[in-house]
């Protein structure tokens, strides 16, 4: 990959296409766990409900290499779907970024 290539310009837009139109009403949770130099770690959950209306929770990692132009270099990254009922929802928010006074992973205990 040339440095003047992010990395997400080579993600196959084939693979979003089908994730997003699997993933609906998706909202998501992010939180810084470590950083140093170039690299973070961040960990994360969603929710979202596929086209027959089943609910998920997905927790994962995600860490993060930096090159100096601040271009992501190299992204890792694990993800588990749990089921879980609509009633057991915590993500409540229109769609669209997550309000800045509802709580984070840790204030919901995830």
């Amino acid at each position: 990959m040339s440095k003047s290539e992010s990395l997400f310009q080579t993600v196959p837009k084939g693979f979003l296409t089908r994730k997003w139109k699997k993933e609906l009403d998706y909202r998501l949770i992010k939180e810084l766990w470590a950083f140093t130099d170039n690299r973070i770690a961040v960990r994360y959950a969603y929710e979202w409900h596929d086209d027959s209306g089943n609910w998920f929770r997905s927790y994962g990692n995600e860490n993060w290499e930096f090159e100096a132009d601040g271009l992501m270099h190299r992204r890792f990254a694990c993800v588990n779907d749990m089921p879980i009922k609509e009633s057991e929802r915590k993500f409540h928010w229109p769609l669209g970024r997550r309000p800045d006074d509802h709580p984070g992973l840790t204030e919901l205990g995830l």
